[in-house]
């Protein structure tokens, strides 16, 4: 009989973390785990409030199924049971945790894909003064890919300052919803020149609309206006990439069906993650492995990680160890 349990975690970030809707110094992070016979499989979510999410109604959320993991609840019947969200991230991830380490082999080979190597991941800048963020750009030169947090004010000055400080770097700006048409026109241009890969949800979910109509002479990416597979339709002719992220889709099993419906519609993938542990990273990397753009820097921006955790070196993420996940 399996037993199913909740924790709820907090960890410190390494510096304080601003984007357009606030600043945060912690992370706080829900996990569960299934434990029987010896054996242990494990998931975390990230609670977001942009999508009426708590800790402690995800923890809830994850409890109220504990009679079903008992009674032998098996992913498929769980996708059926809570909807795409950070709950069943974490009981969607413990689940597939849980049926490798009981089978003795790994996710990947369970999941039908293939053996996965190591991916590129941007890093990511929190939102600052131009002046705050070059030194944060300065300081992470050498990597290849950096991500920048804008707020709808003085954006521009902010990418010129990273790209002088960080030429050879390729930029991925995301104003999580923060601009407007005016916003983007007076701006778009300009980051042509400047190193500029990739624009990440410029205007609010639902009022995006307009972006049928203007010029994108640099890739849109879609982050809160894409939920799972079921969002894929409605962005067609707005959006050219689509960020996949597990919070969002309900956990490993949702990602890889919102990846081929992505793909199938003609959308190049964005694999994405919350400020959160290795132990999140581990299911999205199995994801990350055909993206365009991976964001899996959350380690990377903690104060301390959990024990075993996700290999980075530098920003090369290599596949994580199984006593970690999978």
């Amino acid at each position: 009989m399996a037993i199913l349990s909740t924790r709820i975690e907090t960890f410190p970030l390494r510096q304080h973390f601003t984007i357009s809707r606030g600043t945060k110094t912690e992370t706080i992070v829900v996990t569960a785990e299934i434990a029987a016979d010896g054996v242990r499989g494990r998931g975390e979510c990230g609670p977001n409030a942009r999508y009426d999410e708590t800790p402690v109604s995800v923890a809830a959320q994850i409890a109220s199924l504990s009679s079903d993991v008992r009674n032998g609840l098996d992913r498929a019947t769980l996708q059926g049971l809570l909807p795409p969200g950070a709950a069943r991230n974490a009981l969607d991830c413990a689940l597939w945790d849980f049926e490798a380490k009981r089978a003795g082999r790994p996710v990947w080979e369970l999941a039908g894909l293939g053996e996965p190597g190591s991916v590129q991941t941007a890093f990511t800048l929190s939102a600052d003064s131009p002046e705050a963020m070059a030194q944060d750009a300065r300081a992470n030169a050498g990597r290849p890919i950096l991500k920048l947090k804008m707020t709808g004010e003085n954006d521009l000055a902010r990418v010129r300052a990273v790209h002088t400080a960080a030429p050879n770097a390729q930029l991925i700006v995301d104003a999580n919803e923060a601009w407007d048409s005016d916003v983007y026109c007076r701006t778009v241009r300009d980051f042509v020149t400047l190193g500029v890969a990739l624009i990440e949800q410029p205007f609010p979910e639902g009022q995006d609309e307009g972006l049928r109509h203007l010029e994108r002479s640099i890739p849109v990416c879609a982050d809160e206006s894409f939920r799972d597979a079921s969002s894929v339709a409605g962005l067609v002719g707005k959006y050219d990439v689509v960020n996949i992220k597990l919070d969002k889709t309900g956990g490993l099993t949702g990602a890889l069906e919102a990846a081929s419906a992505a793909r199938q519609a003609g959308f190049d993938v964005m694999v994405g993650c919350m400020v959160s542990t290795s132990l999140a990273m581990a299911p999205a990397f199995l994801v990350a492995q055909e993206a365009r753009f991976v964001d899996l820097d959350g380690p990377l921006l903690l104060a301390k990680d959990r024990e075993s955790p996700i290999p980075i070196s530098g920003s090369t993420v290599m596949p994580p160890g199984q006593e970690l996940w999978g």
